[in-house]
């Protein structure tokens, strides 16, 4: 009974915020690369300098790890030049300094390797339609896809577009998606600036419309393209690995609503953007909706993307460069209202735009909002609509403790789904662990079938672990207790009562040992405990006894 009470208070700490715990949340941050504006600040001209533009990154990465992201949308097409060797465009400035020139190493499996070791998610972000001002498509030359693709290319205000209305153009873009998709174990393909620019009424399109427009509506039409090209990647991507996401950052206010106007910039007139319908069709996974606004140009435009998701993930996107912004008088306060709304109304996370000013904790953004909000971890929710089949279990478990570490083990599955699985661990000192509980979530990914935990704390050592397989969509499989209780221990369960032998009586007690109720087999089925600690014991029809610590918290 003692080992009990010196755990009450742990157990209490432990398990009572459960009813605000999320596992299941998109937490995401934008990694800039164009200007090396997030990344990279450390041009790669040498072997020193390559080491120092990985560590940045890495930097970066155990940053967003540490704080309890799970989700990084890493910059790797940026204005018709990438930041991987592409037989398609070359190499942007922003690696090395001088366009076209090869940093000396694969920047984008790097970071794929990298993310994934740290449990977070990488999706490439492409912006699709600028391919730049003069200055950069000069330097790009004859690379450039001015010059390569001139059939495709519109000069509107200083700068080149794809022009969306040139069927060839759904074709270009989704060459680069497969290239990517086939040949890196990315996460996701995220498509930025997939619409017309700013202003884009007075796109210079005219002989594309008369060419292919067939007499609709040259609004219309240009949704339509833009939606084509959206398609199109959607299902070439799906072909290749079904698995990986396809997502967009359309402009924060789809249209106007019948609580807010949108006072004429959105997404549905202005650029063309007809995302939700995209959402309507199946043709997206997830929308993050540029939500850089605030008070009634945020809340009821966040509604209106939640009760139009169709099903998918709407994850806001939050412009907390703002807060550096002093015309805009941006506080951290307003942003912390907009998580909470974000999280009271379940829609499917959050992404910050952009990864510098978490680093540099603008205005307290990672003291006091990302610490209070994501105080555990959490892990992106399972593609249900794509594949919905949990893997097969782990198998044999075991663990031992060795000094200062607990070294689990276990067997892979023989029967791995397509896009192969990897591991989820979990840990408690209540059992049966419950792995819907964020806060039991120890370890998001381990691509291996051991691992090792540091010991923190004496009462680690009396912790309970667990692992189960996830597929390639998030599915998981059901646990695989690796310890449990000895004959000899004071066991836990978290909001369930113990079993009671046939013929046999329980007796409940609260935390001093006074005693409350007694029940039979029969009766425990209709006992509701309100939220609290307390000890039960158990007597089967021979005398033989078993206490418990039973935590109720929902």
């Amino acid at each position: 009974m003692n080992k009990i009470i010196i755990f009450i208070l742990i157990l209490a700490s432990q398990c009572l915020h459960i009813v605000a715990a999320r596992k299941n949340e998109i937490r995401a941050s934008w990694i800039t690369t164009i200007g090396g504006l997030d990344w990279p600040k450390t041009k790669a001209s040498s072997a020193n300098s390559i080491r120092r533009q990985k560590e940045e990154l890495c930097r970066q990465l155990d940053f967003l790890t540490r704080e309890n992201f799970n989700t990084v949308l890493l910059q790797v097409r940026l204005r018709g030049d990438v930041i991987y060797p592409s037989i398609l465009e070359g190499y942007a400035e922003c690696m090395t300094g001088y366009t076209g020139k090869n940093p000396g190493y694969d920047p984008l499996e790097f970071a794929i390797n990298e993310c994934h070791k740290r449990g977070l998610e990488i999706h490439a972000w492409i912006v699709c339609i600028p391919v730049g001002n003069s200055r950069q498509v000069q330097l790009q030359g004859k690379n450039s896809v001015v010059k390569k693709k001139p059939e495709l290319c519109k000069k509107f205000n200083g700068n080149w577009f794809l022009d969306p209305g040139n069927p060839t153009t759904a074709s270009y873009l989704s060459s680069i998606t497969k290239e990517i998709v086939s040949r890196y174990d990315i996460d996701g393909i995220h498509l930025d600036y997939i619409r017309y620019p700013e202003k884009g009424k007075n796109f210079p399109d005219k002989d594309t419309y008369k060419k292919y427009g067939r007499g609709m509506d040259i609004a219309q039409w240009r949704r339509n393209n833009i939606t084509h090209i959206v398609r199109r990647i959607y299902a070439e991507t799906k072909a290749i690995k079904p698995w990986v996401k396809v997502s967009s950052s359309p402009i924060g206010k789809y249209n106007d609503t019948q609580r807010y106007n949108s006072h004429g910039w959105n997404a549905y007139s202005t650029v063309y953007q007809d995302a939700q319908l995209w959402l309507k069709d199946g043709i997206q996974d997830m929308i993050f909706p540029m939500m850089y606004f605030q008070k009634n140009n945020f809340y009821p435009f966040v509604l209106d993307w939640q009760e139009n998701k169709y099903g998918r993930w709407i994850v806001p996107g939050l412009g907390i460069y703002f807060l550096e912004e002093k015309k805009y008088a941006w506080t951290i306060k307003e942003v912390m209202r907009q998580i909470y709304f974000i999280r009271r109304h379940n829609l499917d996370g959050q992404a910050f735009f952009r990864n510098e000013f978490l680093m540099k904790n603008s205005c307290g953004i990672t003291s006091s909002a990302i610490n209070r909000f994501y105080n555990h971890k959490a892990v992106v929710p399972p593609m249900k609509w794509q594949d919905s089949i949990p893997p097969t279990t782990p198998k044999n478990g075991s663990m031992s403790i060795e000094g200062n570490t607990i070294k689990l083990k276990w067997e892979t599955p023989h029967t791995i789904k397509k896009g192969g699985i990897f591991f989820r661990i979990y840990s408690s000192v209540c059992y049966p662990i419950d792995i819907s509980d964020g806060k039991c979530l120890t370890e998001s990914r381990v691509n291996t079938n051991e691992y090792t935990y540091t010991i923190k704390e004496e009462w680690d050592k009396s912790r309970y672990w667990a692992v189960v397989s996830v597929d390639r969509y998030g599915n998981e499989s059901s646990p695989l207790q690796i310890n449990s209780p000895k004959d000899n221990d004071d066991m836990v369960c978290l909001n369930s009562l113990p079993e009671v032998p046939s013929g046999g009586i329980m007796i409940i007690k609260d935390a001093s040992g006074m005693e409350l109720m007694k029940y039979n087999a029969t009766a425990k089925n209709n006992v509701k405990l309100p939220n609290g600690v307390y000890l039960v014991e158990t007597t089967d029809t021979y005398g033989n006894k078993k206490t418990f610590t039973v935590i109720m918290t929902k």
